[in-house]
């Protein structure tokens, strides 16, 4: 099992920044890839940004410019800087994992969530 932690969420003016970090641990052998998904109430929840273990990134275009997603393999965080944030961007962030195990298995994990509130 792995197990994602995430932090940094809060309240924000619009045009503002924030960072989100998540952090791994457990039984961790092989990362794939960390990714930040964000979900509204009612709404499903869609990927926003993605990076792989090799360091290719994607974003979705309604981030795009406006995010940057990091990755720090040893210490098995991943990071989200937000900035120029709008009241649209206001929901709930998750991190993902994809991850292999010794036998070649592959599973997704996700952490607890983190709101985010962009609001004057």
């Amino acid at each position: 099992q792995v197990q994602l932690v995430e932090s940094g969420g809060g309240l924000v003016q619009p045009g503002g920044s924030l960072e989100l970090s998540c952090a791994a641990s457990g039984s961790i052998f092989s990362i794939n890839a960390m990714a930040w998904y964000r979900q509204v109430p009612g709404d499903r929840r869609e990927i926003i940004a993605r990076i792989t273990d090799g360091g290719r990134i994607n974003y979705s275009d309604s981030v795009k410019g406006r995010f940057t997603i990091s990755r720090d393999k040893t210490k098995n965080t991943v990071n989200l800087q937000m900035t120029s944030l709008k009241p649209e961007d206001t929901a709930i962030y998750y991190c993902n994992v994809d991850h292999s195990d010794a036998q070649g298995w592959t599973y997704e994990f996700w952490g607890q969530g983190t709101q985010v509130t962009v609001s004057s």
